[in-house]
């Protein structure tokens, strides 16, 4: 859902008779949906049963992609748009049943896997929209997204078993409306600052309501008997520095979808770009995708034999390298493959270790929430990455006849930045107590 659109972006001004800046809305409301649903999901399937809340997640996707696949209206298209990204909660839902139902052995595995499906849908996303949209009218796409979803929730209901694991306790309400408020103005100023401009009344007044807002909320949270996100919890050290470190690998793999893309489409004039069309630099970038999948196993082996904590280190100094080898080897296609392949390496391996360290730390009634959580700070990672990104790279720029690109000097900059991000990641942590998160503890009790 987040790279469906991706290819369509330069066409939605004339496909929907809209205005740049408001055909935006069109991938900033998904980002927006995902971000805020991830958390208040996974509290309602810790309370609800996780399948139950898994299959209402995807008939919310399928309904707005049916609704997308029928309008060329913006409102509408925004409205579709953002059903789909409340679709979001069903990777922490996932993680969270898997932990439930399967064998004690078999959960490292199956969580590295379903982590890595994270990075491979982006992936293959990418070339398989942009083939779509070259050669079929764009509406198609949101066909397919509808019967995928179906495909999705057929086979939950055929082969997925709801979850014994429950919270007796009541929904909070007021606690969900203010989570929503205070993410909505907290990731609004970060991901449209660059075209409202930083310093602007919208983007300062959002992020001081923000304050304002999580503030109260925090308040409210650690005197309510029954709170949506217990921040207690959160506040223990594995939990807490491995969420930090989240934001930090969300960052940096997003710096990777925002400017490989970018240099590999970049004009061979500029000396540096390549000029491959929007499939040929998709298609570059799928085997880091499967290279995720592939490494799945080995981040499931790394946690059992030496703990979620190495393999988290190990994940965030591989991206390090591939932005460092990016910097160094970017003459041709070939190298930005190799860097887009390291990075997802590292991406995968990081991914599948996140989950496993959270829950080796939080209660088993509280796993959905939590790892809604652990979701959530990965989005606002990759939120942050496309403000900063996209502020980088449009101000660091050249100009080849009539276009104006990113230049040289900005495509490292912006992996300069990535690096330094995962090797933050990397020093986060080492501050995570030395706990071996194995099978054995990720398993129900």
């Amino acid at each position: 859902m987040q790279t469906l659109v991706v290819p369509l972006i330069p066409a939605f001004p004339r496909l929907l008779g809209a205005t740049p800046t408001d055909a935006s809305w069109v991938v900033t409301v998904t980002l927006l949906a995902g971000a805020v649903v991830t958390p208040v999901s996974g509290r309602l399937g810790d309370l609800y049963g996780k399948r139950r809340v898994l299959l209402a997640s995807l008939g919310v996707l399928v309904a707005g992609s049916v609704l997308s696949a029928l309008t060329s209206s913006l409102m509408l298209m925004v409205a579709g748009r953002g059903m789909q990204g409340l679709a979001m909660g069903v990777i922490p839902l996932g993680i969270s049943i898997m932990r439930d139902e399967l064998p004690r052995e078999r959960v490292s595995g199956a969580i590295a896997l379903m982590s890595a499906t994270l990075g491979v849908g982006s992936a293959i996303g990418l070339p398989l929209a942009a083939v779509v949209a070259e050669n079929t009218d764009w509406h198609v796409l949101f066909w397919g997204s509808a019967a995928l979803g179906v495909g999705c929730a057929s086979l939950i209901l055929r082969y997925v078993p709801e979850s014994p694991v429950r919270t007796p306790a009541p929904f909070d309400y007021l606690g969900a409306l203010g989570l929503v408020v205070g993410l909505t103005c907290l990731l609004l100023p970060i991901v449209k600052g660059a075209e409202w401009g930083w310093g602007s009344g919208a983007t300062l007044g959002f992020a001081v309501t923000a304050v304002v807002v999580f503030a109260g909320w925090g308040w409210y949270q650690l005197r309510r008997r029954d709170p949506l996100v217990d921040l207690r919890v959160s506040a223990r050290r594995p939990v807490l520095f491995t969420n930090l470190a989240s934001i930090l690998v969300g960052f940096s793999m997003y710096a990777m979808s925002l400017s490989f893309p970018q240099l590999l489409q970049a004009p061979a004039a500029t000396g540096y770009g390549l000029g491959l069309t929007m499939v040929g630099a998709g298609l570059c970038l799928a085997p880091n995708g499967i290279v995720m999948m592939l490494l799945s196993p080995v981040s499931a082996r790394l946690t059992n034999r030496y703990g979620a904590r190495t393999t988290l280190i190990t994940g965030t100094s591989v991206i390090a390298l591939g932005y460092l080898f990016a910097i160094l080897l970017m003459d041709n296609a070939l190298e930005l493959v190799a860097a887009s392949v390291i990075i997802g390496a590292g991406v995968g391996i990081a991914y599948a270790a996140m989950p496993a360290l959270i829950m080796g730390a939080v209660p088993v009634t509280e796993t959905a929430s939590a790892n809604g959580l652990n979701a959530l700070m990965r989005s606002v990672g990759t939120s942050t990455s496309s403000a900063v990104m996209a502020t980088m790279l449009t101000h660091l720029t050249l100009t080849v006849g009539t276009l104006t690109v990113p230049s040289l000097t900005g495509f490292r900059a912006a992996f300069a930045v990535a690096a330094v991000a995962a090797l933050a990641g990397t020093a986060l942590t080492l501050v995570v107590p030395r706990v071996r998160a194995t099978t054995r503890e990720l398993a129900p009790v």
